[in-house]
């Protein structure tokens, strides 16, 4: 099983096969901001809500990974997960999505904290660190924002959910809520020592999805991880652990159970 899901992540990276015609919202916008930490450009996806304009009041962020796949089916690797046309059609929305595209071959370099032995990767401090240093900044400088952790999430799916995972234990000061997909747990033991070697913000909150036809690691991982958080004193109503039976490691999983974990994560 842990053959084909590197196979997908392989895909998911350069998996961009060029849909004819665009599906982003209106409401859906891209820049480009150096990295001076990966000496390269990043293409930053900005979805703002529809009464933004309109309005004088702050809003929450949420960070995504892998933006390629979150608002646009021509750039997404296996259809995207419908963000901008679910909040399009919510009439509270008010959160400001960030989206992050993935480095192509660069990406299991950005995402991961730890080294594997036999894929490499482990740079993701530098990756937080162009989040928290430089495009934060940005968008807290452009936009209204409410800059505070308790209103800033991190959210991704399989590397960039094991990212997002890495960034609330670590950087509690910057992300107070981590919507957690498909973790991919197994590239790296330390991640587990990381939970024990660290305190965990009584503020942080986590929501994690994950299905039992993903791999044979992946529900077992995930378990072992809300098991050591409750350890750490987290309390329950902090965590959110929703088991799909029958569920794929791919778009449709997350695309489906977005608006749900959505919800659950604004509400501070």
């Amino acid at each position: 099983m842990k053959f084909f899901h590197i196979l997908f992540l392989f895909l998911f990276a350069f998996g961009n096969f060029g849909h004819a015609q665009s599906t982003a919202s209106v409401q859906v916008s891209t820049f480009c901001l150096e990295a001076p930490q990966f000496k390269a450009e990043k293409k930053i996806w900005v979805y703002l809500p529809k009464d933004y304009s309109d309005s004088n009041k702050d809003y929450a962020v949420i960070y995504m990974q892998d933006a390629q796949n979150i608002f646009d089916s021509k750039t997404s690797y296996a259809g995207e997960w419908n963000v901008d046309e679910y909040l399009d059609s919510i009439s509270d929305n008010n959160t400001i999505i960030i989206g992050i595209e993935h480095g192509n071959d660069k990406r299991m370099d950005e995402l991961t904290p730890y080294p594997n032995e036999k894929y490499g990767g482990g740079k993701a401090d530098d990756y937080l660190d162009f989040i928290i240093n430089t495009l934060k900044p940005q968008i807290d400088t452009t936009y209204r924002t409410l800059k505070d952790a308790k209103h800033t999430t991190i959210f991704g799916s399989s590397l960039g959910a094991l990212l997002s995972f890495y960034a609330i234990i670590k950087y509690p000061d910057t992300f107070g809520n981590a919507g957690v997909f498909s973790p991919s747990f197994w590239f790296s033991n330390r991640i587990f020592d990381l939970i024990s070697e660290r305190d965990i913000h009584s503020n942080s909150r986590f929501y994690f999805l994950a299905s039992s036809d993903e791999s044979e690691d992946m529900v077992p991982d995930l378990q072992k991880i809300v098991e050591l958080l409750l350890r750490k004193g987290v309390t329950k109503n902090h965590i959110k652990t929703i088991i799909i039976e029958g569920g794929h490691h791919n778009e449709e999983l997350w695309r489906n159970n977005f608006p749900e974990a959505y919800q659950w994560l604004i509400k501070n």
